[in-house]
């Protein structure tokens, strides 16, 4: 499997916990060692927004190494 199918393997399992809170997180691409996401419904707003993103990138560099980062989409910011 390659790496941008590996990350949207994770993003998926991932994709449930913030949809319980009424959120959701869509992959974007994969550029460059980065992983560009999109972030919406309540958790688009949410003050623990930050955290969330560190919980997601934690999540996709424990299983793709070559990873470097994990960033919101430029409409998202």
């Amino acid at each position: 499997m390659d790496t941008e199918n590996k990350i949207k393997e994770i993003i998926e399992k991932i994709k449930p916990i913030l949809q319980n809170d009424g959120g959701n997180i869509e992959f974007v691409k994969y550029e460059d060692g980065i992983v560009y996401v999109s972030i919406t419904g309540v958790c688009m707003h949410c003050h623990m927004l930050d955290y969330t993103l560190e919980g997601i990138e934690t999540a996709i560099k424990e299983e793709v190494t070559e990873v470097k980062k994990v960033e919101l989409t430029e409409e998202m910011i």
